[in-house]
């Protein structure tokens, strides 16, 4: 890919350079060729970070599931040397801890499989080789699954009780279900600054003598006038405005405003940093 991108940059420079000499010491003109080149090159580019931020984030997720397997391994050989050796139910209460730390990981790693999946599946382009990455995890959790159950039948026919271990579990995946709805929710609205004003959604603050004031979102804005979004899937909100601006805070490099003459959508490069310091996206347009 870099080398992709390397001829691309090398073959605009070319274009450039011989209408120069083209043109000897005259004024400059126009080169359709150079511009095409570097409008290729641009649009490379942005593919590539966005493959390469998608990328990191499956990374990062993989890394994540495998720290956890690891994590589950330890925990099972502590609670099989801890059943094999002496009184078993003079160490029941610290197996069951264990047990359950291994049941919150494995609820964990599901969760985080679950939303891999998902996100691959509504991805714009394909990643070669992330469907058997995922594939391959999954087949490691459901091994998992299966060495877990035979641990707690041997655990149970030690009379150890670990039946409200298993409805633990249940609250564990559906407290993590809510959790990841919550921390993927967002919420955007765009109009223009009188309407966000009528609609209590924006103020004007600070300045001097009615000069140099800011716009900012209202402490106390109006909640019911934004629209809500799964911030981990929403790649792009159409804006269609002749000028956008967003004032709420959003990293400038993980998103670009898209459209020539008018403002047709917000393209969002990285979901996570995106809505990393609001989950609130405000724009005012024109």
């Amino acid at each position: 890919m870099k080398t992709l991108k390397l001829v691309v940059a090398a073959a605009v420079i070319a274009a450039s350079s011989l209408f120069t000499i083209s043109c000897g010491g005259s004024e400059k003109e126009a080169n359709p060729l150079a511009d095409s080149l570097a409008s290729v090159n641009g649009e490379l580019n942005g593919q590539l970070s966005e493959k390469e931020v998608a990328l990191q984030e499956f990374v990062n997720s993989f890394n994540e599931i495998q720290e956890n397997l690891n994590a589950i391994k330890e925990k099972e050989k502590i609670v099989t040397a801890s059943s094999q050796s002496g009184d078993v139910k003079s160490k029941e209460e610290t197996i069951k801890e264990d047990i359950q730390a291994i049941y919150d990981l494995m609820a964990k790693n599901k969760n985080r499989i679950g939303s891999l999946s998902k996100k691959l599946k509504n991805a714009n382009s394909k990643i070669a080789g992330l469907e058997q990455m995922i594939a391959t995890l999954q087949a490691q959790i459901d091994a998992k699954d299966g060495e877990i159950s035979d641990l707690k039948a041997q655990l149970e026919s030690k009379n150890i009780e670990l039946s409200n271990i298993v409805m633990n579990l249940e609250n564990v995946e559906a407290e993590s279900s809510a959790k990841t709805e919550k921390l993927n929710t967002a919420f955007y609205a765009f109009g223009t600054s009188k309407e966000l004003k009528e609609k209590n959604v924006i103020t004007k603050e600070g300045g001097f003598i009615g000069m140099g004031k800011s716009t900012k979102l209202k402490d106390d804005f109006n909640k019911e006038y934004f629209t809500k979004v799964d911030a981990s899937q929403v790649t792009s909100i159409n804006i269609g405005a002749k000028k956008a601006k967003i004032i709420t805070s959003h990293p400038t490099s993980s998103y670009k405003l898209v459209g020539e003459k008018t403002v047709e959508k917000i393209e969002i490069l990285n979901t996570e940093d995106f809505w990393s310091n609001s989950k609130y996206l405000v724009i005012i347009t024109e």
